[in-house]
């Protein structure tokens, strides 16, 4: 019998770039549940409690190598360092964070070993997610 995957957290400090100074430490928690295997959240800590931003792991992934992102998310790696970016947009606003793509990368390992990259549709009940659908739940 095989073992159900197991969700995974972990905990990182980015950095939220202003105007005047140098980045601000903001805790940022990232997780990856395979009950919904595509996406990954990660929750950032601040002063007046905490936003969570839902998006694609596959998202996460290629931002570590190139340029992506489409919408409110856009993820892209600093030229000869270990930096990414991260640019998330608002109706009232965007922030640019800082992160480490070492500790990134290594979120991303930990969830590729719950479920590997491909085969995240076989986490997937399609007939209960069906059956959501129909019944509007």
């Amino acid at each position: 019998m095989s073992e159900q995957p197991g969700t995974v957290e972990v905990s990182v400090t980015v950095g939220l770039r202003g105007p005047l100074s140098g980045p601000v430490p903001v805790r940022t928690d990232l997780r990856y549940d395979p009950s919904d295997p595509y996406a990954v959240t990660a929750t950032f800590h601040h002063g007046r409690g905490e936003v969570s931003w839902i998006f694609a792991r596959d998202l996460l992934a290629d931002g570590l190598l190139a340029a992506t992102g489409d919408g409110d998310l856009h993820i892209s790696p600093m030229v000869e360092s270990d930096v990414v970016l991260l640019v998330l947009t608002t109706p009232e606003g965007a922030a640019v964070m800082e992160a480490s793509a070492e500790e990134l990368a290594e979120f991303l390992d930990l969830s590729y070993e719950q479920v590997p990259p491909g085969d995240e549709w076989a986490q997937v009940d399609f007939e209960d997610e069906l059956a959501k659908l129909v019944l509007g739940s």
